[in-house]
């Protein structure tokens, strides 16, 4: 155990830096670890039925892990994620195959949402500004209507407009107004988007992804 040392008076506790920790501080830090091993374990659970190629077993199995699913919301197969209870997915959005939601921060989808295959979702990254590399979660909200092209990424802290359009392989780091098109690393705006009423509905999910 990394947190456990040997020093001239015995053992003792210690942080990451190799700080030492008191009683009450190290109690704390092993029930905080237990407690992570249960997650890391029911979120390996929840990771395995998304292979699982019928949608309303690894739907049953979502929910129960706390993803919030609108009604005919629908989760694509292979898909990952962290801290479930944080994500809320609307009205008929279809994730596409093996995407990755994060839900530490906060993750929003509105309705008639359609993330493509592949797509990186985060709401956690790194203070790389930082003396300890501390975590930094902001919360991810994407507008109805959006359409988020394969292998895009969107970073934390992100709020994508109604009707935007991220093309395939973007790395969105800021915010994307409504109704228009952005693209590139880090993604810019392209063009705006030519329609006027955002009506439709997605089409059908297929039957086994």
């Amino acid at each position: 155990m990394s947190n456990l040392k040997i020093g001239r008076r015995g053992l003792k506790f210690v942080d990451h830096n190799d700080q030492p920790l008191s009683g009450g501080e190290a109690t704390k830090k092993v029930a905080n670890r237990v407690l992570s091993w249960f997650e890391d374990f029911g979120l390996m659970l929840v990771d395995l039925v998304g292979y699982i190629p019928l949608w309303p077993i690894r739907k049953l199995v979502y929910l129960v892990a706390g993803v919030r699913l609108a009604q005919g919301a629908r989760i694509h197969y292979g898909a990952r994620f962290f801290s479930p209870k944080g994500i809320k997915v609307g009205r008929g959005s279809l994730i596409g195959e093996f995407s990755f939601l994060d839900g530490r921060g906060g993750l929003t989808i509105g309705e008639q949402v359609d993330v493509a295959s592949q797509v990186l979702i985060y709401t956690s990254e790194h203070d790389v500004h930082s003396e300890d590399m501390r975590p930094v979660r902001e919360p991810v909200e994407i507008g109805d209507y959006v359409f988020i092209g394969p292998r895009a990424v969107i970073l934390p802290g992100v709020k994508i407009g109604e009707g935007a359009v991220v093309a395939a392989g973007a790395v969105v780091t800021k915010d994307v107004e409504s109704k228009v098109v952005v693209g590139g690393v880090p993604a810019k705006l392209i063009c705006p988007r030519r329609v006027e009423q955002l009506r439709y509905k997605l089409g059908r999910a297929r039957l086994f992804q």
